[in-house]
């Protein structure tokens, strides 16, 4: 995949009224061109790399007094001269800039080309490129810190360990394919066998921390579940620490689910309230009342709420049978009020007191959701794999290597066995762009925004 000899250019920053914008360019006419409208004491051919300075853009009558920055190529971002203008937080004025850069013969980028450019410069690789989408769409602190890796190319530097060890098992194949006189084929097998198996145990390693990392990623479901008035719609205020849903003393006041997203010590959880379940004869609420049910299929962890202040009912024995093989943590609310629960009665072990009213244990039952979703050991500094792309693509690369370990074990021939270690190497090359798949390569870069 080759780069257009095109210089390009695109507004780098959101469009509004702000401090400064930066429009920037990329290619090997930026500083010819900019120089054409940029004017300072200093000339732009004599501009020292990375130095900003101050001075005027002016073409067809609009002026502004703004900065201006060169980067030379190959210490640059695309790998290509760059020249970015910092010019006042207008929209007019930076609208106005760009598109007299592109009078004067610059061409709009698309959708990621400053990016793709960097990658096809060898400045980055597609894991890094999407290690920085992510950290651009981060909501969380633990998906900016795995994004942070990925861009920093941790992920990147393991696929290619893997990799090379790969080449090297088809360079050994290849030499005793070649010297068949040197009756080699026996030791090399075993050599394959403890290499190829030490390989599947790095990719399976890396597989075993997609689970959180969809949890990073993705957020966790956890499904606000019980019979009405039991409190659920004020525990979802308890643990928001605002009033997001109506709470009242009438039975059937919220009638369809509410989600809201929350962020608790790094971590994004969706918490979603529902229609309290119970025997109704209002339509609508019946209706709500069975997409509350719906949603426990969706749901990663279901807070049963319970009215300690109440015995257990049969509307909650009920809702209890249904949860048997859920993740489940039992809210036993109001417990500031005289407690006429028979706990004993509850089945689910994972329980915890609480009262909405004045806060009590609150912040332990978030702990207790936090504990369920990352578990215990888990080493905050470990490489985790968040992207589904990169899952596939090592679920390919594992199922390549099985057939290889497989082969070898039934005495298969090296060269059939070769084509197994290649593909599980071109799998995992689609990882880092080092595949030459040019339709990954396109897709990645589409969905960044004009200007990175």
């Amino acid at each position: 995949m080759e780069i257009e000899n095109k210089t390009i250019v695109a507004i780098s920053t959101a469009l509004g009224n702000g401090g400064i914008s930066i429009i920037r360019m990329s290619g090997s006419d930026s500083l010819k061109l900019a120089s054409q409208v940029f004017s300072c004491s200093t000339p732009m051919e004599n501009f020292e790399p990375r130095k900003l300075y101050l001075g005027t853009f002016s073409y067809d009558g609009i002026s502004d007094k703004c900065m201006a920055v060169y980067f030379k190529a190959p210490y640059s971002f695309t790998g290509e001269d760059i020249v970015e203008f910092q010019c006042h937080g207008g929209i007019t004025i930076t609208n106005k800039i760009y598109e007299s850069l592109v009078a004067i013969g610059c061409t709009p980028a698309t959708k990621g080309e400053f990016s793709k450019r960097a990658f096809l410069n060898g400045k980055i690789s597609l894991d890094e490129a999407e290690g920085i989408i992510d950290i651009i769409n981060a909501e969380s602190e633990s998906e900016l810190k795995v994004s942070y890796q990925l861009m920093q190319g941790e992920l990147k530097n393991k696929i290619t360990d893997i990799q090379n060890t790969l080449t090297e098992l088809l360079a050994k194949i290849e030499v005793t394919l070649d010297y068949p006189e040197e009756d080699l084929e026996e030791e090399t097998t075993n050599n394959i066998l403890n290499t190829i198996t030490h390989s599947k145990n790095e990719i399976e390693k890396l597989l075993n921390t997609s689970s959180l990392g969809k949890t990073i990623k993705d957020g966790t479901k956890i499904l606000i579940y019980g019979k009405s008035n039991a409190g659920k719609s004020s525990l979802l205020n308890s643990l928001l620490s605002y009033n997001r849903a109506i709470v009242t003393d009438i039975k059937g006041t919220t009638r369809d689910t509410l989600e809201e997203v929350f962020i608790y010590k790094g971590y994004k959880f969706i918490l979603i309230d529902t229609a309290g379940i119970r025997k109704s004869d209002d339509i609508v609420e019946n209706i709500g009342i069975q997409k509350s049910k719906d949603m426990l299929n969706l749901a990663d962890i279901v807070l049963f709420v319970v009215d300690s202040s109440e015995n257990l009912t049969q509307d909650d024995f009920d809702i209890m049978s249904t949860l048997s093989d859920k993740n489940t943590i039992v809210v036993i609310n109001k417990c500031d009020l005289k407690q006429k629960i028979n706990l004993d009665k509850i089945t689910i072990k994972n329980q915890i007191k609480i009262s909405t009213k004045d806060g009590t244990n609150i912040d332990k039952l978030k702990d207790l959701i936090l504990e369920n979703v990352i578990g215990k050991g888990i080493n905050n500094n470990s490489l985790i794999i968040t992207n589904s792309r990169h899952i596939e693509s090592l679920k390919s690369a594992l199922e390549n290597i099985n057939l290889a370990i497989n082969g070898l074990n039934n005495f298969i021939q090296l060269d059939l066995i070769s084509i197994d270690i290649k593909n599980a190497w071109l799998n995992l090359g689609d990882i880092t762009g080092n595949s030459d798949n040019e339709k990954i390569i396109d897709d990645i870069f589409t969905k960044f925004c004009v200007g990175k």
